[in-house]
């Protein structure tokens, strides 16, 4: 495993201050989905690799993990990882399909098959944290390490689904027809995330990501009935580190996100950081919210962007910069590389010497 030689010493530093809304010198930033897609080194390794192996190769999945801390000076490294991987120790029969996405062999679409689900191991996903404890190892402090875990709503939809979908309806139509099932199954599914966060910390993660990428297909009265006290028991249950809820399209939720106690709130570019923060309060920190398409049209657009975001963040204690979802095929990685070095040198916040001219 070559050494990173890009990231600055307090990058990792950096990141977690920003977490904890202490103050920083720059404001931090890391892009989901940053592992991959861009590099050339990795779509190298896709000719060779499905994605479920790599991610069950600790040597190989720490090496994408570190390939954007190496070529892009991000301030935080994010496991590189699926999803849904810990529900194959739950008895979950799945595949990954490219340009699809996760497969459920036997969809879980009543009581018994919910009860047929196996208590989750954290030995079911060794080498996940395996390649975690390579990764804290070889950076050093130099930027943070990232574990995370899909939301049980989010979990929930792919297994009754059984594959991607744009609506979740047969999902959402279990949770209205049988809502003692669906808690119960949230209740499986949440007992997992947090017995997997916490494998993930003890392992040398610093900071942990919920993912609820499907949420946002909710109300507010159905959030805060079928999911707001699963994700409450989960942020609860974890150990003292910093916690990120994500969701995508929530703005009609952001209060109630907000309420479930997490540190940052992912806040994605349908929605101004200046409108989140004041709906949310200023004890929560935010993680965004460039939209990932002005990569693709290029660093003019880009610059725009970012500046924009970082305008409505005003400095205030507590942004983490990010896209408002993942990073698109077809991103140019000399545009992210520049837009990293753009917010830290537009947000350097180190103080002149005593006696410095003004």
């Amino acid at each position: 495993m070559s050494t990173v030689r890009d990231a600055p010493a307090h990058a990792g530093d950096r990141f977690l201050r920003a977490c904890r809304r202490e103050p920083v010198d720059a404001t931090p930033v890391w892009f989901m989905r940053q592992a991959g897609r861009t590099f050339a080194e990795y779509r190298a390794l896709r000719e060779r690799f499905g994605i479920l192996e790599m991610a069950k190769n600790p040597e190989l999945c720490a090496e994408i993990t570190l390939m954007p801390v190496r070529a892009l000076g991000v301030d935080a490294a994010v496991v590189y990882a699926d999803i849904m991987l810990p529900l194959e120790p739950m008895g979950v029969d799945l595949r990954i399909e490219p340009e699809v996405g996760p497969i459920i062999e036997r969809p879980v679409r009543s009581l018994a098959d919910i009860r047929a689900l196996r208590p989750f191991d954290p030995d079911g996903i060794s080498f996940t944290l395996d390649a975690i404890r390579l990764v804290h190892r070889e950076l050093e402090g130099r930027a943070g390490v990232i574990g995370f875990s899909g939301a049980p709503f989010t979990l929930a939809c792919y297994l009754i689904e059984g594959k991607p979908s744009r609506d979740y309806a047969i999902a959402k139509e279990f949770m209205y027809r049988e809502p003692a099932a669906w808690h119960e199954l949230m209740e499986r599914l949440s007992t997992m995330a947090v017995t997997y966060l916490r494998a993930q910390v003890d392992a040398g993660a610093h900071v942990v990501q919920l993912f609820d990428s499907w949420v946002g297909g909710l109300g507010p009265a159905e959030y805060a009935e079928f999911v707001q006290p699963h994700v409450r028991t989960i942020v609860g249950a974890l150990p003292d580190v910093p916690v990120i809820l994500f969701g995508t399209g929530t703005a009609a939720l952001l209060e109630l996100i907000a309420d479930c106690g997490s540190d940052l709130v992912g806040v994605d570019h349908r929605v101004s950081l200046a409108d989140a923060w004041q709906r949310i309060g200023a004890d929560r920190g935010i993680q965004g919210n460039l939209d990932g398409a002005r990569v693709l049209a290029g660093w003019e657009a880009t610059e725009a962007g970012a500046r924009r975001v970082l305008a409505e963040a005003a400095g205030r204690a507590g942004h983490v910069f990010n896209l408002g979802h993942g990073v698109l095929p077809g991103s140019d990685p000399e545009v992210l590389r520049r837009l990293v070095d753009f917010v830290h040198e537009e947000t350097s916040r180190e103080q002149q010497p005593a006696g410095a001219a003004s």
